[in-house]
């Protein structure tokens, strides 16, 4: 059965040091240290929501994000009480009755989420607690950071919301500073108009992980921190976070291969002789050699898969996985669901455990997440 292995000690060591940043490069309004959010969207990229959440928890983060209403219910089915903010903005009524149900922070971006969300609060005759969404670029949720007058407008009309906070997004931070720079200084504009106005903003946060790390002037006083908790990002880290996650699998069948014979999908590999060849059953359904372009969160279409395993045959890249310690070089096209490698003269026996290096979540949901000492 193969297994996707988070090391506790390697996931303790980032967050202690995503905290001891945020600890010197920032202060929320009462001279506090910056709060954390951690964003566990995306089935905790790849980690395991509930069990990464709790673990988080035990390790000193209090607040989390989430991008579905599927998420956040399924956290406070498992008995999460912290505090959780949905980033999407929506409209439909009944998806923010349900938000707001569940005591799950909501995020407006609109004329419209104003509207139902304050009625709802007149009927249940309270403070619906919300992050105001200000779009700086990104052209996805948000108020619009140019439509200023019409978001104070909507703003001011509200009776039954409370606003804790206010945020943007940015789209290239992880490599584009001048860009992001600009979105920066659209959202400080919108808060000092929404202050201007009277207009309480909460607790401002912009960084995603990328900008967490890269930009500490612009901090303000959160940070949305996912990727990083990880140790996936798309640059080289200065804080010394480790890479989590490691696919574990095991040697299912051995045989031997005569000179000439081909080796997978579209007879790319031919044995130069004879051969012992061991197949693992692990593919790229499973996330072996599927690739985020520069760790965005767009996923590289598999079905291009193909086309990137030719380019790297004709570069002659090996790619190698660990067995019993020793690296086996992989032959042919990795598989939907199985590899092949070389353990000549390895020693290598039907059973032994294979380790790939996988980025956790681009592996299958379906595929069991164990936290290890």
């Amino acid at each position: 059965m193969n297994t996707l292995v988070i090391k506790k000690e390697d996931l303790r060591h980032n967050i202690e040091k995503i905290k001891e940043l945020a600890n010197k490069t920032g202060k929320d309004d009462k001279g506090n240290p910056i709060k954390i959010i951690a964003v566990v969207k995306g089935n905790a990229y790849g980690l395991g929501l509930v069990e990464y959440t709790k673990f988080l928890i035990d390790n000193g983060i209090s607040f989390f994000a989430v991008s579905t209403i599927e998420e956040a219910l399924q956290l406070r089915k498992a008995g999460i009480k912290e505090d959780i903010l949905m980033l999407s903005t929506t409209a439909i009524k009944e998806d923010i009755a349900t938000l707001i149900q569940n005591d799950i922070i909501i995020t407006i971006g609109s004329k419209e989420d104003i509207e139902i969300a304050d009625q709802i609060g007149k009927e249940k005759n309270k403070k619906i607690r919300a992050h105001l969404k200000i779009d700086t670029g990104f052209g996805r949720y948000g108020f619009v950071y140019q439509n200023r007058d019409s978001m104070i407008e909507a703003l001011k009309s509200m009776k039954n919301i409370e606003i804790e906070g206010t945020f943007s997004h940015f789209s290239l931070s992880f490599y584009n500073d001048k860009y992001t720079n600009i979105q920066f200084e659209r959202f400080m504009d919108v808060i000092e108009i929404l202050k201007m106005n009277e207009i309480e903003t909460g607790m401002l946060h912009i960084c995603n992980s990328s900008a967490f790390l890269k930009f500490p002037n612009m901090h303000l006083n959160a940070v949305r921190v996912g990727s990083a908790f990880s140790g996936r990002i798309s640059f080289q880290n200065a804080i010394g976070l480790k890479k989590i996650g490691t696919l574990e699998s095991q040697v299912s069948e051995i045989k031997e291969l005569p000179k000439g014979f081909n080796i997978g999908y579209s007879n790319i590999y031919t044995t130069p002789k004879k051969m012992k060849v061991a197949i693992i059953p692990c593919g790229y359904m499973n996330g072996l050699n599927v690739k985020n372009d520069r760790d965005m969160f767009r996923f590289i279409d598999k079905m291009r898969y193909l086309a990137e395993s030719m380019k790297l045959f004709f570069k002659k890249q090996a790619m190698y996985v660990k067995i019993n310690g020793t690296n086996c070089q992989i032959l042919g096209r990795i598989g939907t669901y199985h590899v092949v490698c070389d353990i000549e003269n390895k020693g290598i026996e039907i059973g032994d455990k294979a380790i790939f290096s996988v980025n956790p979540k681009l592996v299958d949901s379906s595929i069991r997440r164990e936290y290890q000492s």
